[in-house]
């Protein structure tokens, strides 16, 4: 299974990464932003998108919005990583079809209950 984690900040992007790494994920990509996470995704196959929802350039609601109006990746599963408490770019993200939220700060728990939700884990 491939994923790509997207977050502006590389603290956060290694985080996630280590914490997908501890429950098995082993081919994991990185962008700093949604613009090169669009890149990527038409470079080569994913099978989930974790992403900030918060960035520069392309922020996550709009990367959201780009891969569902996307033929080709319209039905990539995508996680939305936020602190944000701005109940309008909650209610987009549903609207554009987020596959699940994790509020930061958030726990080894409670990524694997977003992955065990999405049928991600064995």
């Amino acid at each position: 299974m491939r994923i790509l984690v997207v977050d502006d900040m590389a603290s956060m992007r290694h985080v996630m990464i280590n914490m997908l790494r501890h429950v098995g994920f082993k081919d994991i990509d990185e962008a700093v932003d949604g613009y090169q996470a669009m890149v990527l995704l038409k470079s080569r196959p994913y099978d989930l998108v974790i992403s900030d929802l918060n960035m520069p350039k392309i922020d996550g609601l709009q990367l959201l919005q780009a891969i569902r109006q996307d033929r080709i990746l319209a039905n990539t599963p995508l996680l939305m990583v936020t602190c944000e408490s701005d109940k309008e770019k909650v209610q987009q993200a549903l609207l554009a079809k987020v596959n699940g939220f994790v509020i930061k700060p958030f726990n080894m728990n409670t990524l694997e209950k977003q992955l065990n939700r999405l049928h991600l884990l064995e």
